[in-house]
């Protein structure tokens, strides 16, 4: 069977699925569409941490041992700046910082992000289409017990380590979709449409907040398929598991099925996690990415459960 697959998706999970089906089946038939609520302004440069964890991993230069940034980057420029007092908190790699600096030149000559983005991808070779969730700005907002934070303070500055009681998308309902979008999911060849095993409350549901998105996965006559972001019943990293906990949410795939309900036709889940009553259809595999076979063991089983529901 052929057809477009079409991935929504955050960082570095959920670049290793999308990396995985680019690994699977042919590149130009894989779509991301990717969370833009992580994007903020860091010392006057526009952000895109997803994004650009993508198009790094897809373009062969994500750093393995950090999860995120370039291989090979080197620290002169947080060093001089550390030096002269400024703030230290989020790392910019000296390669990185190229990819800030031209896209804060494409932004203030009226570019949109997609346009930006499909550039990068352009001059990099990479055959995938890699989709902002919008063009427009949307924020995610954090309610924890530190008062209000914007993510990047949260998951970066504070390294997740407030309780959260809340969590909104400033901007959400004045945004709208990136191009390609809506037709990404919704288009008669599209095989399948992916959510990755990013984080359900901070990758995922901000995509979904942009109005068209949620209505048009309910819309699609592709099978829609969830892989669990967790892995023998836990979070491989990052602060999913303590979320739920904190949302008062069981933490286990069923529970991410339920908050994936309506949304969703099946679920690819761990083959260790426990057993558990799912409302959906569930198929199991080893869901744990470190290698290319791994990625593209995922990536074949969960397109194979999509093909199995048509």
């Amino acid at each position: 069977m052929t057809g477009r697959i079409v991935i929504l998706t955050g960082g570095v999970g959920g670049a290793k699925l999308v990396k995985g089906c680019c690994e699977t089946f042919p590149p130009d038939t894989v779509t991301a569409i990717v969370n833009t609520a992580d994007d903020f302004v860091h010392l006057g440069l526009p952000v895109s941490p997803d994004i650009d964890t993508l198009v790094y991993t897809l373009s062969g230069k994500a750093n393995p041992e950090l999860g995120w940034g370039r291989a090979g980057e080197s620290w002169n420029f947080m060093e001089a700046l550390r030096s002269l007092g400024g703030p230290g908190w989020f790392q910019l790699g000296d390669g990185d910082l190229a990819m800030h600096v031209l896209r804060a030149q494409a932004l203030a000559a009226g570019a949109p992000l997609s346009a930006f983005t499909a550039g990068v991808c352009e001059s990099w070779g990479i055959a995938a289409t890699v989709l902002p969730m919008s063009d427009s700005p949307v924020r995610t907002m954090l309610d924890t017990d530190a008062g209000e934070l914007e993510f990047q303070d949260y998951f970066v500055g504070r390294r997740a380590a407030p309780v959260v009681s809340a969590i909104r998308f400033a901007g959400a309902a004045d945004a709208r979709p990136g191009p390609g979008v809506i037709d990404a999911i919704t288009a008669a060849d599209t095989r399948a449409v992916l959510i990755a095993p990013s984080n359900p409350f901070l990758s995922v549901d901000p995509v979904l907040s942009v109005p068209g998105i949620r209505e048009a996965l309910c819309a699609t006559k592709a099978p829609v398929v969830a892989v669990s972001p967790l892995v023998g019943g836990d979070a491989v990293k990052g602060p999913t598991a303590k979320l739920m906990r904190e949302l008062g949410m069981t933490v286990d795939a069923a529970a991410v099925a339920g908050h994936y309900a309506g949304l969703i036709d099946a679920m690819l889940i761990d083959a260790g996690d426990p057993q558990a009553d799912f409302p959906i259809t569930i198929a199991r595999a080893d869901t744990l990415m470190h290698s290319e076979a791994d990625r593209v063991r995922v990536a074949q089983a969960a397109v194979a459960l999509a093909d199995s529901l048509r």
